[in-house]
């Protein structure tokens, strides 16, 4: 029996950018949380024409929803974690578990993401050097390695949307200079990069569409 034509316009339609930060994390909440979505990849140099009627400000990730758009990350994460949640990432009877995660989501996005930009791009920003730039992100790289002294996660003893929302910026760090950071004094902060690095929900996020 074949499904009615109409049945996959309630498929949410995710606009995505396989190497962006951003994306790479809804990506991954909406794999674990396992709604199915139709994900397009999107070209940065020619955007589809559907996605910016739907979101005018052409970055990604979008989630097209029937009733809404969601056009920030971490809403899209919320929406996943609040359709099926199985691991309790979201920590949903835990006040003080949820003030963590958003204390932490939220230094990544600011002052981690500003660091991280002016290190990566730092020919764009020629006030400083690269590693001064470094240096400044390096604050938040200690503020982990501390977090992660004596657990294998970021909150509790085990994934939370902590985790799976910073890792994607980490890994991106690290790329900048990979020598550097393999050899830096981090290493509960490079054990955790190395497991999600080789995590299914990580690998699976990152297949090629």
């Amino acid at each position: 029996m074949t499904s009615a034509p109409h049945a996959e316009l309630t498929v949410p339609t995710l606009y995505s950018f396989r190497r962006c930060p951003y994306a790479m994390r809804a990506r991954m909440a909406l794999g674990y949380c396992g709604v199915p979505v139709n994900t397009v990849e999107v070209s940065l140099k020619a955007k589809p024409a559907e996605m910016l009627e739907r979101s005018p400000k052409g970055t990604v990730p979008v989630l097209v929803l029937d009733d809404r758009v969601l056009e920030q990350s971490l809403d899209i994460m919320h929406w996943a974690l609040a359709q099926h949640d199985p691991d309790d990432w979201s920590l949903a009877h835990d006040v003080d578990g949820q003030r963590q995660i958003a204390e932490l989501i939220a230094e990544n996005d600011s002052t981690f993401k500003q660091d991280l930009d002016h290190y990566k791009y730092a020919v764009r920003y020629p006030e400083f050097t690269p590693e001064e730039y470094r240096q400044r992100g390096e604050r938040f790289l200690r503020r982990l390695n501390e977090l992660l002294a004596s657990r294998d996660f970021l909150i509790k003893d085990r994934l939370t949307l902590a985790d799976i929302a910073i890792a994607p910026f980490i890994r991106q760090f690290c790329a900048v200079d990979a020598d550097w950071f393999w050899q830096s004094p981090y290493p509960n902060l490079q054990g955790w990069l190395q497991r999600f690095l080789a995590s299914d929900l990580f690998i699976t996020a990152m297949a090629k569409r």
